[in-house]
């Protein structure tokens, strides 16, 4: 296809802001598919997407469009809002040259609003923006357009007015991409380069691999190579999203679309790669993608050891599908044989953690999560730690590491005070205030990253009664007072529900949890003592009672010193039973770890 009639654009926003609804717009109105086929959320196909009404995953869909007689092909890659999904944000932008800025016509420009912009600009995208949610009853269309000028440096005044939920105005945003969004630049006698920008597991044919070719054209039958894996394939399918898989015998420059080669190794594919032709390989591969940093570990466990081997399986596929996402085999004392999973951020946990139990029909049990550190020994090495039970004798630390994050609020100006509250509690360095307006403003802080992830947003919403927003960035190392506190069950250290904590915050944290596990644990047939320590200091102690049965309940009157007899050899067997009885912890007491924040 003549590559001046292709336009490659994605949509970036705030999360619920109308992405997926004005998607679904652009496909209605456009006539790729039927009034009948029309439902909300057409391109969200996960389970989890579609529950929690959230864009997990980036989509990709091709949409043909008839412009002053022209039909052009707008290749639309649909991009997820919340900040733990940005790492999928910036893999789609990379596959495009232009961008719809859409803002809520009520909330204006939010925190993710700002970050997703400035990532669009970076990877030097014509920016458009787009007004949506103006058929709400209250709206601020000119307060917004002001915000958009002010905060991000846009022209606000020529921003599109519309409503992706009634469909006003759309057409006006199909026609302002065709005019406004850059053709791709492309050769297509130039031997074949195709960036790999996502790919996922298909059980019946193997990986799917989805590709935006860059020069050349990739065809049908064609011997293709991977550059990073090295791997020589013949192309057995080809095709576009429309928004189905629909098969055609190529793709040419500027063109997104899938490629099928039988692939069965998951190894062999990787995000970010460069297809070229086996017989004229190009000079060079694509710049591909930076590696996205994991900063949330948690331990994940299948309840039946028997499904070891399947669960390996399926976070494999998850890698697959999602290049931000890392595991690795681990052994717990407590719990077995599992794996150390790695995450961007608490929603990204919740997300893999759901798609496991539900998509893969797998039980899991899931260790509280925790930041990766960084510990500087006696010896000179500077080790990264993201799993508690690694930390060495405080003897062997000369300096224990945080990572900091520098969190954006946006706030209701009224709530200021509570969000300058709220930081500082969590030891938060101040780094400035701008207001936005007359009644909102954005407070910048410098915060531990481990007090941001846990539950910094469920308190942000609750403070500002959903109005106020966040966005984070990880920007480096910095020394702390911390020390790893460890919780011993009946005696016996429990590595899953070791963590990592500040000294100041230890005793209260420490008492909090063991007060916490005291309710979720049940009683047994002996005491149990549940202790909070660090090295070789208890700082807090509950005591879980034994259950207590009457054996006396059958004698009526008569000598005491039956009664007596009973209750030694009661005593007995509880010494015996304490002494060899196994505790045994449920599920929630892993994750109490994290609940116990909550009650400081």
């Amino acid at each position: 296809m003549d590559t001046s009639l292709i336009r490659n654009f994605s949509i970036v926003a705030h999360i619920d802001h109308g992405k997926s609804t004005l998607a679904d717009q652009f496909l209605l109105q456009s006539g790729a598919i039927t009034e009948r086929e029309f439902k909300e959320q057409i391109l969200d196909d996960l389970d989890v997407e579609r529950e929690r009404g959230i864009t997990v995953k980036a989509r990709t869909v091709a949409i043909y469009y008839e412009y002053k007689g022209k039909t052009y092909e707008l290749n639309l890659i649909d991009t997820p809002g919340h900040v733990d999904f940005h790492y999928e944000v910036s893999r789609s932008l990379a596959a495009c040259e232009g961008a719809l800025l859409l803002v809520d016509a009520f909330q204006g420009v939010q925190a993710q609003t700002v970050a997703n912009t400035y990532a669009a600009i970076e990877a030097d995208l014509e920016i458009v923006p787009v007004i949506n949610k103006i058929d709400l009853p209250v709206v601020r269309i000119d307060d917004v357009m002001e915000e958009i000028e002010t905060i991000l440096g846009l022209d606000g005044l020529n921003s599109i007015l519309v409503s992706a939920k009634t469909g006003l105005n759309v057409k006006d945003v199909l026609d302002a991409i065709v005019e406004q969004v850059p053709a791709p630049e492309g050769q297509p006698d130039k031997p074949l380069q195709a960036l790999v920008f996502d790919s996922k597991y298909d059980h019946f044919r193997g990986v799917v691999t989805y590709l935006r070719v860059k020069e050349g054209s990739v065809r049908k039958g064609q011997q293709i190579q991977y550059m990073k894996g090295g791997s020589v394939h013949e192309v057995l399918e080809l095709g576009q999203f429309r928004p189905d898989m629909k098969p055609c015998d190529e793709l040419g420059p500027g063109q997104v679309g899938y490629m099928l080669c039988g692939i069965k190794e998951l190894s062999m594919v990787h995000v970010g790669d460069t297809v070229t032709g086996k017989s004229n390989p190009a000079a060079e591969a694509l710049p591909g993608y930076a590696t996205p940093q994991q900063m949330v570990f948690c331990g994940m466990y299948p309840i039946d050891a028997t499904d070891f081997e399947k669960l390996r399986g399926e976070l494999q596929k998850m890698g697959l599908n999602d290049a931000s996402f890392s595991f690795l085999a681990e052994t717990s004392d407590a719990l077995g044989f599992g794996f150390r999973c790695g995450f961007l951020g608490m929603l990204h946990m919740e997300i893999i953690q759901q798609r496991l139990e539900k998509e893969a029909e797998i039980d899991l049990i899931q260790t509280a999560p925790n930041v990766t550190y960084e510990l500087k020994l006696n010896t000179g090495e500077v080790k990264l730690i993201d799993n508690p039970q690694d930390v060495p004798d405080a003897g062997q630390i000369d300096e224990f590491r945080e990572p900091i994050a520098k969190v954006t609020f946006i706030v209701p100006s009224e709530n200021i005070g509570v969000i300058l509250q709220l930081s500082e509690d969590r030891r938060g360095i101040y780094l400035g205030t701008e207001y936005l307006g007359s009644n909102r403003a954005q407070v910048t802080y410098e915060l531990p990253l481990a007090e941001v992830i846990y539950d910094m947003h469920d308190r942000l919403k609750s403070a500002t009664r959903g109005y106020g927003t966040m966005d984070y960035e990880i920007i480096g190392y910095r020394p702390a007072d911390l020390v790893k506190m460890d919780i011993l069950v009946k005696g016996n250290k429990v590595d899953a529900l070791s963590t990592i904590v500040h000294r100041d915050n230890s005793d209260r944290r420490g008492r909090a949890l063991a007060k916490r596990l005291k309710g979720e644990i049940s009683k047994h047939q002996f005491e149990i003592a549940i202790q909070a320590a660090i090295g070789m200091r208890v700082i807090a102690r509950e005591t879980i009672s034994a259950l207590r049965k009457n054996v006396t309940a059958k004698c009526y009157g008569g000598d005491i010193s039956r009664k007596k007899k009973l209750w030694a050899k009661q005593k007995e067997g509880k010494k015996r039973m304490k002494q060899f009885g196994e505790v045994e912890i449920p599920q929630k007491a892993f994750l109490s770890v994290l609940e116990s924040g909550k009650d400081e």
